[in-house]
């Protein structure tokens, strides 16, 4: 489910006079939402949808969430997460990006980091080559096989 799709179902929720919405759908996502006092919801947060949203939540999703975006044909080596973690293009917030669009890198030079419970874990180029795309942000949370370099 798209995190519009599930924005505009808490929406209506939150307009509607239900108090009450459990929904299963066929791939084995489940969505419970309660409304209290009429006028919000409360419920833990999934990892798919940001902190800062209306003040209704939604209930566990039981099944894992996949975010599609336009599926494009990608040119080049990829170079994709070994883990589940935060992901940093520099070492520390005052200095330069590891690389940047453009950079030249070998194998075994740096390109970010990745943060996963509390280790800062080093993610090295296994190609020689240009990036030609940088697919995610600083302080971004990045799953395991999330692509994050395209190298040509």
């Amino acid at each position: 489910m798209e995190y519009q799709e599930i924005k505009k179902l808490m929406d209506d929720m939150g307009n509607s006079k239900l108090t009450e919405l459990e929904i299963e759908f066929p791939d084995g996502i489940k969505i419970s939402m309660k409304k209290e006092d009429g006028k919000k919801l409360s419920a833990p947060v999934p990892a798919v949808v940001p902190q800062a949203q209306p003040p209704m939540n939604i209930i566990q999703a039981q099944a894992p969430v996949e975010v599609k975006s336009e599926e494009k044909k990608i040119e080049g080596n990829v170079v994709k997460s070994p883990m589940v973690g935060t992901f940093y293009s520099k070492s520390s917030p005052s200095a330069d990006a590891f690389v940047k669009k453009g950079s030249k890198v070998k194998k075994g030079d740096t390109l970010c980091i990745i943060e996963a419970m509390k280790l800062m874990n080093e993610i090295e180029s296994e190609y020689d080559g240009e990036i030609v795309e940088i697919l995610a942000s600083d302080e971004d949370m990045v799953e395991y096989g999330q692509l994050l370099f395209i190298i040509k």
